[in-house]
């Protein structure tokens, strides 16, 4: 890949700037691309984007960028996305610094930031070559998730739309389950999350096979109707369903009949249930009855010694004595029968004995 540093005004940067941020961000004289569909969205807290305009207004040196140079003489910022749009957004009066948009500068002001220089590296090279450089150079910083670098790499049409729909503030996909999703969408966890819903292999080997389909409808289809069936299925909200994989109880019990009310009385007593820590987890367990789900309250280290010298270091199974390190403590009744993680309840085995008696 061939490079060349080169100063470029903030003058020459936002002229013709137009941010329409469903489809592209453009500047530099319609000639910069500054949302390439392999970059990320803006991710910038109003701290860092300040922070940038602070940097400017003081004629202090921001970290270079990097500009890619196109056959046709445009250009993609490879890196600089967030410092570039801070300072169009600024210079266009879309917020304020400390109570000031740019409009409220004197004269002598606005013509400093105006002139002041960016440097910029200019890169010419391969559509992989501009991929691979992206990922080393966004080692540093913000750091790239997962699914932004699987974005850089799946670039297309089927990626556009399904950004549309996943990867917006204020986009679909928040707006009918934001409450049901964990993470945010600008940094693509939606978009992650429900394709590793619908997946049946790798979220890349189906981001590859739809790379080129001309729309997204199949993932956002299937998204709406997770969402309804969890609505229906589970009825009233708790803010421990944020954390839950419904996409995979959809898919494995979307034509059961299940009986919400039935099992709304159930999750209401699992909640007061003071063993199960994981009170997520109480979704999944409602339907596949597997209690891993819960992270049932294990005995305490004191517990296990109190039991152990109460038996005298012997396996009430096998009736073999056996060191405290080569035994388990286990529920003489089953959490699930109604035992509770108390002293009482508590009997050490063996770890054969134990490993036996589980599997029953």
């Amino acid at each position: 890949m061939k490079i060349q540093l080169r100063e470029i005004s903030i003058r020459e940067v936002t002229t013709g700037y137009i941010n329409n941020d469903e489809e592209w961000v453009i500047g530099y004289n319609n000639k910069l691309n500054i949302r390439p569909k392999y970059q990320r969205e803006f991710v910038y807290k109003d701290k860092q984007r300040d922070d940038v305009i602070e940097t400017v207004r003081k004629n202090f040196p921001l970290n270079v960028m990097y500009w890619v140079k196109n056959s046709d003489d445009s250009y993609e910022v490879l890196d600089g996305q967030q410092r570039t749009i801070s300072i169009c957004e600024y210079v266009d009066g879309n917020f304020s610094v400390n109570f000031q948009f740019f409009h409220n500068l004197e004269k002598e002001e606005r013509e400093a930031i105006l002139d002041y220089k960016l440097m910029v590296y200019f890169c010419e090279g391969t559509d992989k070559e501009k991929l691979d450089w992206f990922k080393t150079i966004n080692i540093a910083g913000e750091k790239l998730t997962d699914q932004e670098l699987r974005n850089a790499i799946y670039t297309g049409t089927w990626l556009t739309d399904a950004k549309r729909y996943f990867s917006k503030t204020s986009c679909a996909a928040h707006g009918i389950g934001s409450e049901y999703m964990n993470g945010s969408p600008i940094r693509q966890d939606y978009l992650e999350t429900t394709i590793d819903w619908i997946c049946e292999t790798s979220i890349e080997e189906y981001m590859a096979i739809h790379q080129h389909d001309p729309n997204a409808n199949e993932l956002w289809l299937y998204f709406q109707s997770v969402m309804s069936w969890t609505k229906a299925t589970f009825p009233k909200y708790r803010k421990e369903m944020r954390w839950v994989s419904f996409g995979t109880l959809y898919n494995t019990y979307k034509t059961s009949f299940i009986d919400s009310t039935k099992l709304e009385i159930e999750i209401t007593r699992l909640m007061q249930d003071e063993d199960v820590t994981k009170k997520s987890g109480i979704y999944e367990y409602v339907l596949t009855r597997n209690e891993k789900y819960l992270n049932i309250r294990a005995f305490t280290t004191n517990n296990k010694r109190e039991t152990y010298e109460r038996q005298k270091g012997i396996c009430l199974h096998c009736r073999k004595h056996f060191e405290l390190e080569e035994m388990e403590a286990d529920h003489i009744t089953p959490w699930h029968s109604g035992g509770k993680t108390t002293p009482e309840n508590c009997q050490m085995l063996c770890k054969n004995c134990n490993r036996i008696k589980s599997g029953r």
